[in-house]
């Protein structure tokens, strides 16, 4: 009897252990796994960088800004010779981002300059992900995660300004937007 209650306990641990995986890939994943190949560049930024004074900050500026952790950014770059390896890895993402679990922000842009959206992880004001895809047929594209926990799209539009004003160290910035020239 003690046999059979261990079979069945272990098959029901196996039988929660497959469904509770998901099958999925992950933009995590995708991140991992592509960082080291050639005609990708990855980058880490963390919210240090920014450098901005928190004494100047209105109290939901400053929350925004702690519910910030970092970037990380993923960028492929398409060229005359790897145009099917170009259209593999958008067909990647696109389907990545196209799970339900990404909820959509926004999406704007042409089939000419280019295509973006804006989508996150999370509820509407507790986001622990954002993710900002954009992708140009002759340049390649650009995946930006801001990670963080129990950000608020609103306060984070406020964060904007100082952001935009603040000492940015533009070394890795500058190395990501290099890369599409």
């Amino acid at each position: 009897m003690t046999s059979l209650i261990k079979h069945i306990v272990v098959l029901v641990v196996l039988v929660a252990t497959l469904f509770s995986c998901d099958q999925n890939p992950s933009l995590q994943t995708y991140f991992v796994d592509n960082q080291e190949k050639p005609n990708f560049l990855s980058i880490d930024i963390p919210v240090s960088m920014l450098k901005i004074d928190e004494t100047k900050l209105s109290v939901q500026q400053e929350e925004a800004y702690h519910s910030v952790q970092k970037l990380n950014m993923l960028a492929y770059k398409k060229d005359s010779i790897n145009s099917s390896d170009y259209k593999a890895e958008l067909a990647k993402v696109k389907t990545i981002l196209d799970d339900k679990k990404y909820q959509e922000l926004m999406r704007g842009g042409n089939s000419t300059d280019g295509k973006f959206v804006v989508k996150y992880l999370g509820e509407d004001d507790d986001i622990d992900e954002f993710i900002l895809f954009g992708s140009a047929n002759d340049m390649g594209f650009a995946v930006v995660r801001i990670l963080g926990d129990d950000m608020d799209p609103n306060k984070l539009m406020q964060l904007s300004s100082v952001i935009e004003s603040s000492n940015v160290d533009n070394a890795q910035i500058k190395q990501f937007v290099d890369f599409f020239k």
